[in-house]
């Protein structure tokens, strides 16, 4: 990227209350308004640490504090993936209060082992996907060939939105939603383990869908309160994820796919 280039960027991430992108605030009760810049921060370093919360809290049984809850180590291969996907959630945490302290500068730079990271959890992600398919594992009630749509189709859509990102870096308020996006759309692995996934929904798949789906929401929600509109990136990155959550089941139904997943797990 060209000095210039990342001068700009830095720019129109700092801007003074003054600027053009800071001057709308939110007013409150008693209270000054802040720049609009500011509330941005807040509420992206709020998603960040609620989407920290839900991954740990999902996968401590399993991951996190195994030996706590008397559950075997993972195999290695599971390792590795946990290791990678948590490090994404860091990643995302470290970035977002990257900016939120002006260190726009060390954010695009970490920018560059994030693209390579996203890379590899999809290598990594769609493997175990598979793995997970020939061993017979799946969400209560679904046949594991039809469940392994799930995964694969998150690795699409993940890819997709980290894709989408990257290529718009140079447009930040694109750029931070569509990472938004992309970190939204793993969470439903993590939410499908949480105890309320069962006494709530009965369902863990539907209760995940509708975590990710929650978390859509709410960038929409404030955006609209922010702005009075919806920025682009979330109408298009949200009916992405939106949309494939029921297509994902049913293409997994058809015979194409059948074919498809047995010829990728080796029957």
């Amino acid at each position: 990227m060209h000095s210039e280039d990342m001068d700009r960027i830095v720019n129109e991430y700092t801007l003074p209350a003054s600027g053009p992108m800071t001057t709308s605030s939110i007013p409150s009760s008693g209270a000054p308004a802040l720049p609009l810049d500011a509330y941005d921060r807040r509420f992206y370093g709020g998603m960040a640490v609620l989407i920290a919360m839900i991954v740990f809290v999902g996968f401590s049984p399993s991951f996190y504090l195994a030996p706590a809850f008397h559950r075997a180590t993972p195999p290695p291969l599971r390792i590795v993936h946990g290791v990678m996907f948590s490090s994404w959630i860091v990643l995302f945490a470290v970035q977002t209060a990257l900016i939120t302290t002006g260190r726009v500068r060390w954010h695009m730079r970490l920018g560059i082992a994030g693209a390579v990271l996203a890379a590899g959890m999809v290598g990594i992600g769609s493997v175990v996907a598979v793995l997970a398919a020939r061993a017979g594992h799946a969400a209560p009630g679904i046949d594991p060939l039809v469940f392994m749509a799930v995964p694969l189709f998150d690795m699409v859509v993940f890819t997709a939105l980290v894709a989408s990102a990257v290529y718009l870096r140079r447009r930040p308020q694109t750029h931070k939603r569509l990472m938004l996006l992309a970190t939204a759309s793993l969470v439903g692995a993590a939410a499908a383990r949480l105890p309320l996934s069962y006494h709530i929904a009965g369902v863990p798949l539907f209760y995940a869908f509708g975590v990710v789906d929650a978390l859509i929401l709410m960038g929409v929600l404030y955006d609209v309160v922010t702005r009075h509109r919806v920025h682009p990136a979330y109408v298009w990155g949200g009916l992405l994820i939106v949309v494939s959550e029921p297509l994902r089941l049913a293409v997994g139904g058809t015979q194409l796919w059948r074919a498809f997943a047995r010829f990728l797990i080796g029957l």
